[in-house]
Parts: structure tokens; C-alpha cells; sequence
């Protein structure tokens, strides 16, 4: 956090990444991942190409001992090794299925660049994880909390309702980050059923009354994320969870803080995201420092 302060306030102080490539490659959509990892790359002296692997290359086959007579082209061990050849860092974003739980949280896709590549590798959203976007997220916190005197703020991972289900990525690496700090009152608040795996969500508490966790809570962390012990499935839930101005009242003037993108109306109203409480849009400028970082220590490390 402290290094990317300082290359907020000085972003373009060091060419440590003069004659090196970073490589981006996207097996899902982005737009501030991308962006930010290449704006990042580029104040350090990076040249950075993107691959698409949707539209832009081979279909890739990640199974042991595949016969690879369907639809997958070229196996990971190929494909991340000649990667290996042309970059000096890859960066790699995936996306679970949402089918096999036990497939998603081992992480196999990510760890297959791991091993085949040969060179570092950053995550640029997993299956469990999102890390780059979980220290924009403790910066935006720390910038913010400059103003609570004598205590740690108290941070609200809430759950948000969606029309579709959606990974447990963000929360996941939200709460991992929030406990690993230690400097913040951390509660998660969602309706029953929806808990995080313990390996991440670890002994916060869980508050499932949304009215009871937003009382004197500085920071309102509001993410959706699908059932993990019914996984990938969408629960009913009876209770509105959106987050009103209404539920902010019962909260400290809490900062509310998302990942993007949002869907208006539905998991936050636009009242809320065009009030002074929100600091989405400062929160993703601070992607672009998060990624920084770790490119710094990454280049200075190799």
C-alpha cells in the first residue's frame, strides 16, 4: 500500500521496466483490469500486448493426459512455455465455472501458468481470488480513513442481490486482504446461506441482519456473489438488500465502495452512486497504483 501511495504521488518516477514486456492475457471480459494493468505497465517503461483468448488465439486444453480431439487446439503446457519466451512478466485473468466447485477453488488454470511459463505471473482475477483489485481497495480505504481518530474503521462487506450468479472471486479476496490488514473492524453481512469459504472469510463475523451490520459502519464494501456450499446457485432471498440512502442513514456516513461494474437499480441505486458516499470511481483510479506496485516489486525481485 505504501508503495503505491508513493507511485500515486509520483507515477511516472521510475523506468524500471525500460526493454521489458508484459504480457496481458483475458479469458473474460475487463475494462479496468485491462486498462489499469496496462496504464501501470506503461509508467514503468513496460511495452505490454494483449491476448484475447477468446477471439485472439488457439482454444486451450488444461487437462492432464487430454485426447485432444474436441474443440481445445493447443494444451497450456505449449502455450504458457512459448509465452514464457516472449514476456518477462504475464499477467492472466480466468474465470471459474460455476459448475465444479472443487475444480474452481483449486485454481488449475492459473496454476498451469504457473508452472509451464517459467516466468512471473500475476493474477489478474482468478477462480477465488482478485487480488490487484483487493489492494486498490485497502488504498481507497486507508486514503479515507484519515478522519477516524483513536479506532479502526469498521468495514462492511455486504452482499448485494444480482439477476445472475456471480463468483465469489471479489469477496473472497476482499475478506482475505481486510483480515491479513488487521487494522479495521471487519464484519460480512449476507442473507443465510450465502457464507464465504472459511479459508478466506476465516473468523470474521457474520451479521445476516443487513440493518444490524450497517449500524456504525464507516466503510460498506457492496459486492454480489453466488452460494458456495450450494455452489454457483442463486438463493430466493425475501429481504430487499439493495443499498439505499434510507439504510445509510443507520450507518457512520459510511463510504460505499464497489468493484465495477454495477448494475444500477439493482445492486446499488443510483442515489447512492451519485452521492458523496461513493467512492467507486476513486477506487478504480487506484487500480492503476495496486498494479504499479506489483510490477515494481516483480521487475526489482527478477
Amino acid at each position: 500500500m505504501d508503495e503505491a501511495l508513493r507511485m500515486k504521488a509520483h507515477p511516472q518516477n521510475s523506468k524500471i521496466g525500460a526493454g521489458k514486456k508484459l504480457g496481458l492475457i483475458f479469458m473474460n471480459p475487463s475494462l479496468r483490469t485491462r486498462i489499469s494493468s496496462q496504464a501501470a505497465a506503461l509508467n514503468l517503461g513496460m511495452e505490454v500486448i494483449v491476448l484475447n483468448t477468446s477471439g485472439d488465439s488457439w482454444q486451450l486444453e488444461f487437462e492432464e493426459g487430454a485426447i485432444m480431439n474436441g474443440k481445445s487446439a493447443e494444451h497450456v503446457k505449449e502455450a504458457a512455455a512459448v509465452m514464457g519466451q516472449y514476456f518477462d512478466v504475464l499477467g492472466v485473468r480466468t474465470f471459474p465455472s460455476l459448475q465444479n466447485r472443487e475444480d474452481d477453488y483449486s485454481e488449475k488454470v492459473l496454476y498451469a501458468f504457473v508452472k509451464y511459463a517459467g516466468i512471473p505471473i500475476v493474477s489478474l482475477e482468478s477462480a477465488t481470488l482478485h487480488p490487484l483489485q483487493s489492494l486498490a481497495d485497502a488504498i481507497t480505504i486507508y486514503e479515507n480513513s484519515v478522519s477516524i481518530n483513536n479506532r479502526n474503521p469498521r468495514v462492511v462487506l455486504m452482499w448485494a442481490p444480482h439477476i445472475k450468479p456471480l463468483p465469489q472471486s471479489v469477496p473472497n479476496s476482499f475478506a482475505q486482504w481486510m483480515n491479513a490488514w488487521g487494522k479495521v473492524d471487519f464484519v460480512i453481512s449476507h442473507p443465510q446461506g450465502y457464507e464465504l469459504d472459511k479459508q478466506f472469510a476465516q473468523n470474521a463475523p457474520v451479521i445476516y441482519d443487513q440493518e444490524e451490520a450497517l449500524k456504525n459502519a464507516d466503510f460498506i464494501y457492496v459486492k454480489n456473489w453466488s452460494s458456495v456450499n450450494d455452489y454457483g446457485k442463486i438463493l430466493p432471498v425475501e429481504e430487499n438488500w439493495m443499498l439505499t440512502n434510507k439504510k445509510l442513514k443507520l450507518t457512520n456516513k459510511a463510504k460505499v465502495m464497489h468493484c465495477l461494474p454495477v448494475r444500477r437499480n439493482l445492486v446499488l441505486s443510483d442515489e447512492v452512486l451519485e452521492s458523496e458516499a461513493s467512492l467507486v470511481i476513486e477506487e478504480a483510479g487506484n487500480r492503476v497504483w495496486a498494479a504499479q506496485a506489483v510490477l515494481s516489486s516483480i521487475l526489482k525481485s527478477s
